[in-house]
């Protein structure tokens, strides 16, 4: 693309290092002159493999756009690079409305953000030490991801790279700039009913075929290009409706088609898009008033079953709380469904409860809130089957809760987006300034962890943090403990009375440290007898869960309790 010829790894690297210039200009540009020092100095680092591995992939990218601009061109050599940075130790989360790459170092952080700026996408660098992420969100990661499911490795083509968790995210996140349209109702001269539907995205459009058949709609792309239908298959894709490209026969035509249930399963602008071809086919009296009624019966349902997943129940219950399960009275059913938990790395009894049919009664698999959370933590952190079987399974069921109303989503997503933040974070060298009763605070956190205690048959967390808290160094603890006559969670500590300051400026950073790891502020509670406790609810709890430290002990101690 840029015409670099590098016999050998070696003469890459002198011909980055060469120029660097144009690099760190391009760079400043759109970060600003403060960062012009740090990335002037990597240059002398580009002898060290390990750094330099890094910046080959931002740094070109780079120079391309400071030569070539902005094109469709440039765009595909950028989202094939991304898509590699992605596919290696980034994430997407179509949930969180996020694309997260890790970076490692600050300065290939910044290169890369000024990549993206380049591309016309906004980015922050975050973090510490030598762990730097780049998270671009909102309309900024959706266009990412339009470009990543655009470009990318090819993993539509009906081979196992379907199966990637991350595409299935950016399908989902990308999905924002889907535009579906219509025109040209008429009849052909084989008296078949037809229209032409358009599929847009970014810069990529499609138009299929609609046929109003006997039994069937049916929406179709054939070409004698395969790079064109594998484009169809991705839009489709991004409709939501899971067609792959085929070959006719031993001709070298390429086509891809999808039927009335497939078509209902997909996205609400797709099947709106063929009700009204429907409707108006019907008006025209092509189609007769039972058929169209049928089919628009489905298209209004719009029930997304995912591959593999039967139809579950998602809702509320009285108290508020989320209820996913799924019920049979065929006990095969139950069982499968089961294994299907069990293989995604799910526990019985701590993430899912299976109670089996008898004597032809219902039976169910009842998915616990933990169990979902920690779906969703292994629809990010996990790995290989288990992530992919994670990925789907908190698709599907958001796609569910979405069906059964905005209070169900809101309480599905809000379960998934906590699940999926935990262990995201580390605690060792954590740094954030607070502001609590009106004076600031730098919070630097030493090291930390937690642990559980069994006391007189009553299981306890005790989560314990070494950090500095304005410039003093002191041990915390936080001791949480579950009251089961009244479904409440609570954490407390007491201050110290042989701290500095006493215990009203102990208690005073306590809530300094907890407001800045938990995003929350502790509640204060001064004592007729002069102690002073600060206390923490569930919120605060799921805030730790955040960090990778503390994860896994509070999901253990957690689910020990059926929470």
């Amino acid at each position: 693309m840029l015409g670099i010829k590098a016999e050998s790894w070696e003469r890459l690297k002198q011909w980055v290092a060469g120029r660097w210039g144009v690099v760190v200009d391009a760079a400043v540009k759109r970060l600003g002159e403060e960062v012009r020092s740090e990335l002037e100095a990597l240059r002398d680092r580009l002898n060290d493999d390990k750094i330099a591995r890094q910046v080959i992939a931002p740094a070109p990218l780079l120079i391309q756009a400071e030569r070539l601009g902005v094109n469709e061109t440039t765009l595909r050599y950028f989202a094939a690079a991304v898509s590699g940075a992605i596919d290696g130790d980034g994430y997407v989360s179509a949930v969180r409305k996020s694309v997260v790459l890790a970076s490692g170092e600050r300065e290939i952080a910044l290169l890369l953000a000024a990549a993206f700026a380049a591309h016309d996408i906004e980015a922050k660098v975050l973090g510490v030490g030598s762990e730097h992420r780049v998270i671009v969100s909102g309309g900024n990661a959706a266009r990412l991801a339009g470009l990543y499911f655009r470009y990318g490795s090819p993993l539509l083509e009906g081979d196992d790279g379907l199966k990637n968790h991350k595409l299935a995210e950016a399908v989902e996140l990308g999905a924002e700039g889907l535009s579906v349209s219509w025109e040209g109702l008429r009849r052909t001269e084989g008296g078949l009913i037809a229209a032409d539907l358009t599929i847009s995205e970014g810069g990529a459009a499609v138009k299929y075929n609609v046929y109003l058949l006997k039994h069937d709609i049916r929406v179709q792309f054939r070409s004698a290009d395969r790079s064109h239908a594998e484009l169809a298959a991705r839009l489709l894709k991004l409709a939501g409706i899971d067609a792959e490209v085929r070959k006719e026969g031993g001709r070298d035509v390429w086509y891809v088609v999808a039927t009335t249930d497939m078509l209902a399963a997909g996205r609400e602008e797709l099947r709106k898009a063929l009700a009204e071809i429907v409707e108006k086919a019907h008006g025209n009296g092509w189609v007769d008033a039972g058929k169209a009624e049928g089919w628009l019966e489905k298209l209004e349902r719009g029930r997304v079953l995912m591959e593999g997943w039967p139809e579950y129940y998602v809702g509320l219950v009285r108290s508020g709380a989320l209820m996913v399960r799924y019920h049979s009275t065929d006990p095969d059913s139950i069982q499968r469904e089961a294994q299907w938990f069990m293989d995604m790395g799910l526990e019985e009894g701590r993430h899912f409860t299976v109670k089996m049919p008898e004597e032809g009664r219902y039976g169910y698999v009842y998915i616990r809130r933990e169990g979902l959370a920690y779906a969703a933590w292994l629809s990010v952190y996990g790995s290989g089957k288990q992530q992919e079987l994670a990925a789907r399974f908190v698709s599907y069921i958001l796609q569910r809760a979405k069906e059964e109303g905005e209070e169900v989503y809101e309480k599905a997503r809000e379960i998934i987006e906590e699940g999926m933040s935990r262990g995201s974070l580390t605690l060792k060298g954590f740094v954030k300034e607070v502001e609590v009763d009106g004076r600031r605070h730098v919070v630097k956190v030493i090291d930390g962890g937690a642990v559980e205690e069994d006391r007189g048959g009553r299981k306890l967390l005790r989560i314990k943090i070494t950090a500095e808290v304005g410039g003093l160094k002191s041990d915390y603890t936080i001791t949480f403990i579950r009251y089961g006559r009244i479904n409440k969670t609570e954490g407390y500590a007491y201050a110290r009375a042989d701290a500095p300051g006493r215990r009203k400026a102990d208690a005073e950073r306590y809530s300094a440290l907890i407001k800045a790891l938990t995003g929350r502020e502790p509640r204060v509670h001064r004592m007729k007898d002069g102690k002073i406790k600060i206390i923490c609810y569930e919120g605060h709890l799921e805030g730790f869960m955040r960090y990778a430290e503390l994860a896994d002990t509070i999901m253990n101690w957690r689910s020990s309790l059926n929470l």
